[in-house]
C-alpha cells in the first residue's frame, strides 16, 4: 500500500523551495540525466569526425541514447511516489558518470549504441524523478522555463566549443563534458527541499474535475512527441547542414551557441508570462513562427538567414516546450503526468534523429527540413484542445 509522505519544515540549510535558486538546481537536476541531447550536434559530428561514424551511426547512437531516457522516464512514472526522490537522484547521477566513463573506451556503433541505451534508461529515470519534484512546485511552468535557460545557456557553450576540442582531444572531451555536469548537479542536491508528497484535501478527494481528462491528456503528450521530435531530427544534423551548404565549421558553431543564448529569453518570456495570456494564444503563435524557421532552412547558404532562422528557431524552443511540459504537469499534482510528459518528451528527442538520419542519407537536406516543418504543424494542432481545457480551468 503506497504511503503519502507528509510535508516537513523547511530546515536552515536548503533553499527556499520556490525561490529562484531552488528553480535552478531543480533545473540542473532535470537537466544532468539528458545533457547529451543539449549537445546533441557536438556529439553527433564528433563521432562522425573523430571516431568515423556515419551519419546513420552516429544518429542510431544519439536515437539509442534518448530512447532508454524515454524507457527510464516511464519506468520512473510507475515507480516515483514510492521512491525517496534524493536518494534516487544520488544513484542515477552515480550510474551516469559510470556509463559516461565506459562509453569513452569504446570506439565502435554496435557496442557505443547498447552502452548509450543503457545510459539513456539512467538519464531518463533521473530527469522522471526531476520532473515529478518539480511538479510538487508552486508554478511548475515558471520552473520549466528555467530549465530551459540552464539547458540552452549551457548547451549553446557545449556546441560552440565542444566540436572544436574534439579534433584536438578527441571523442572522450563530449563524455568528460557530461560528468563534469553530473557532479556539479550532485553538489546541489543537498541544498534542495523534500518536496514531499501533499495529501489531497476533502475537496479534492470529492471533485469530479480532479479526475484525469484522458483526451486533452493524450493530445497534451502527443503535441510534447511531434514538437521534440520535429525540432531534435533537424537539430541533430545542424552543424552537417551548414556543411552542406559550404559554410565554415566557426560559423557553424557560433550560430548555435548564440541560438540557444538567444533562446534564453523565449524561457525567461515563460517565467515571466507564465499563463497571463492562457496558453493557447502563446503556443500556437510561437509553433507557427518555429515551423517558419524550419522552412527558412532552405536558403542556408544565404549566412545571415542561417543565422536567423536558428536563433528565431532557438527562441521559440524554448518557449513552447515549457508551456507544452507545464500543460501536462496540471493534469495532476502527484507528479506522474509530469513524469510522463517527460516520457514523451524524450520519445520525441529519440525518434526525431532516428528518422532523420534515415531520410538523410548522403545528404538531402531539403527533405529532413520539409518533414521536420510539417511535425511542428500537426504538434500545433494536437495541442489546440489541451490548452483550451488547461485555460478555462484557470478561468474557473
Amino acid at each position: 500500500m503506497t504511503t503519502i509522505e507528509s510535508p516537513t519544515i523547511k530546515n536552515s540549510h536548503t533553499v527556499a523551495p520556490d525561490g529562484l535558486v531552488a528553480r535552478t538546481f531543480l533545473s540542473f537536476l532535470a537537466t544532468a540525466g539528458l545533457f547529451y541531447a543539449n549537445i546533441m550536434p557536438a556529439i553527433v559530428d564528433g563521432l562522425i569526425q573523430a571516431l568515423g561514424f556515419t551519419p546513420q551511426d552516429a544518429g542510431f547512437v544519439g536515437s539509442a541514447n534518448v530512447y532508454g531516457a524515454a524507457v527510464g522516464a516511464l519506468l520512473i512514472v510507475f515507480l516515483i511516489k514510492r521512491l525517496r526522490w534524493r536518494t534516487t537522484a544520488y544513484v542515477l547521477i552515480g550510474a551516469l558518470i559510470s556509463m559516461d566513463l565506459l562509453s569513452m573506451l569504446v570506439t565502435s556503433p554496435q557496442p557505443l549504441i547498447a552502452m548509450r541505451f543503457v545510459h539513456g534508461v539512467v538519464g531518463g529515470a533521473l530527469v522522471g524523478t526531476a520532473f515529478s519534484v518539480i511538479a510538487r512546485t508552486v508554478s511548475p511552468d515558471r520552473t520549466f522555463g528555467v530549465l530551459l535557460v540552464v539547458q540552452f545557456g549551457l548547451g549553446g557553450l557545449g556546441n560552440m566549443y565542444l566540436p572544436r576540442l574534439v579534433p584536438m582531444f578527441g571523442v572522450d572531451v563530449l563524455f568528460m563534458a557530461l560528468i563534469a555536469f553530473s557532479v556539479v548537479t550532485a553538489l546541489m542536491i543537498p541544498l534542495l527541499d523534500e518536496y514531499r508528497v501533499q495529501p489531497p484535501t476533502a475537496a479534492q478527494l470529492n471533485s469530479k474535475t480532479e479526475k484525469i481528462r484522458v483526451v486533452p491528456l493524450a493530445l497534451a503528450l502527443i503535441s510534447v512527441f511531434l514538437f521534440q521530435a520535429g525540432n531534435m531530427g533537424l537539430f541533430a544534423f545542424v552543424i552537417g547542414l551548414g556543411r552542406a551548404y559550404a559554410l565554415e565549421l566557426d560559423f557553424i558553431t557560433l550560430t548555435l551557441a548564440a541560438s540557444a543564448w538567444v533562446g534564453i529569453v523565449g524561457a525567461v518570456a515563460v517565467v515571466v508570462l507564465h499563463t497571463r495570456f492562457g496558453r493557447l494564444r502563446p503556443l500556437v503563435i510561437a509553433m507557427l513562427l518555429t515551423t517558419v524557421g524550419i522552412l527558412a532552412l532552405h536558403y542556408s547558404a544565404n549566412a545571415t538567414l542561417f543565422f536567423i532562422a536558428n536563433c528565431g528557431m532557438g527562441i521559440t524552443w524554448a518557449f513552447i516546450i515549457p508551456y507544452l511540459l507545464g500543460l501536462c504537469a496540471e493534469f495532476d499534482k502527484s507528479g506522474q503526468m509530469a513524469a510522463l510528459g517527460g516520457f514523451a518528451s524524450k520519445m520525441g528527442l529519440a525518434s526525431g534523429p532516428l528518422v532523420a538520419g534515415l531520410l538523410l542519407g548522403d545528404d538531402n537536406y531539403g527533405l529532413l527540413i520539409n518533414i521536420s516543418a510539417v511535425v511542428l504543424f500537426v504538434s500545433m494542432l494536437a495541442c489546440i484542445v489541451p490548452a483550451i481545457y488547461q485555460d478555462k480551468a484557470v478561468a474557473n
